[in-house]
C-alpha cells in the first residue's frame, strides 16, 4: 500500500495509505504553491499537518495551519488546501473514499 501515487494537481500526489473496513488514510505531499482545489464529497475527513504550512479553505473561511496541526471536514463541506511551503498532510476519511482507492 502507498505504493501508487494518484496526480492531483501540478505539485499535488497522494497515496492512500492505510485501508479499514470503514475508514482509510492517505498522505498528500504537496510543493510551495501547490494546491489540492476547492472540493466536496459526502465523507467525513480529518487532516493533520505533518510537515511544512498550508492555507486550508473551509466553507469559504481560511485557516493557516503547520506541522502538528489537524482540521476537521464535515461531510459535504466544501473545503481544499494551497502549500504555503512544501507540505506533507495525513488525510483520515470515513466511510472509506472508494473513487480514491479506483484511482490507486
Amino acid at each position: 500500500m502507498g505504493q501508487t501515487g494518484i496526480n492531483l494537481a501540478p505539485g499535488a500526489r497522494l497515496r492512500v495509505t492505510g485501508v479499514g473496513v470503514n475508514i482509510m488514510s492517505v498522505t498528500l505531499d504537496l510543493d510551495a504553491g501547490a494546491a489540492a482545489p476547492l472540493h466536496q464529497h459526502p465523507h467525513e475527513q480529518v487532516s493533520c499537518v505533518t510537515k511544512g504550512r498550508v492555507r486550508f479553505m473551509l466553507e469559504g473561511r481560511s485557516v493557516d495551519l503547520a506541522a502538528g496541526d489537524t482540521i476537521y471536514v464535515p461531510g459535504g463541506a466544501e473545503h481544499g488546501v494551497v502549500a504555503v511551503e512544501p507540505a506533507t498532510l495525513i488525510d483520515v476519511f470515513t466511510p472509506l473514499r472508494l473513487d480514491l482507492l479506483e484511482r490507486a
